[in-house]
């Protein structure tokens, strides 16, 4: 199922224009097909076309739901109104900002997996395990110093590979600050 998410969520997110909803339906699609794959009869069709039609049911309910929910605030007052279109606006625009550093965080870890093993074992331990240099050189059984010096290397490949802020993006994310 995964190779079908990124389509799906394309497929919703130009639907709807707005990226905190597409992955919601998104999220709804995928567990409905899996809480219904036993329903899902081969045809000669691709179970992709099967999950499309799940996903336009599901933009489909999104849109009559939020038809009903505009009706609703239509008759709640100017004020409230007011009230909820700014906190939806920095919800999504907070939700943007971490898809894109999420986004820059996929492209790291792509490029770390093109470095050499021992790049990947230190930066790993270090930045997804949160472990600090006297731990990852006790898991590998090898020096701090060969530590410091495999993290220092590492991060220089990957800056070299990747877009500097997205290297920054990956350390930031591993800290837990995204």
């Amino acid at each position: 199922m995964e190779s079908y998410y990124r389509p799906i969520f394309g497929y919703v997110l130009r639907r709807t224009g707005d990226a905190e909803d597409a992955a919601d339906i998104s999220s709804e699609t995928f567990m409905k097909a899996f809480l219904h794959l036993q329903r899902y009869r081969y045809e000669g069709k691709p179970i992709r076309n099967w999950l499309y039609r799940i996903a336009t049911n599901e933009t489909n309910m999104h849109f009559r739901r939020k038809k009903r929910m505009g009706a609703f605030l239509d008759r709640v007052g100017p004020e409230l109104r007011r009230n909820f279109d700014d906190n939806w606006a920095l919800d999504r625009e907070q939700l943007d900002r971490e898809l894109k550093l999420h986004d820059q965080f996929q492209t790291v870890l792509t490029a770390l997996k093109t470095l050499p093993v021992a790049y990947q074992d230190v930066l790993s331990l270090r930045y997804f395990e949160g472990k600090d240099n006297r731990e990852v050189a006790d898991i590998l059984m090898i020096k701090e110093g060969t530590v410091k010096s495999l993290v220092s290397r590492g991060l220089e490949k990957l800056r070299m590979i990747c877009n500097p802020n997205q290297v920054f993006a990956l350390l930031l994310m591993s800290y837990g600050f995204i």
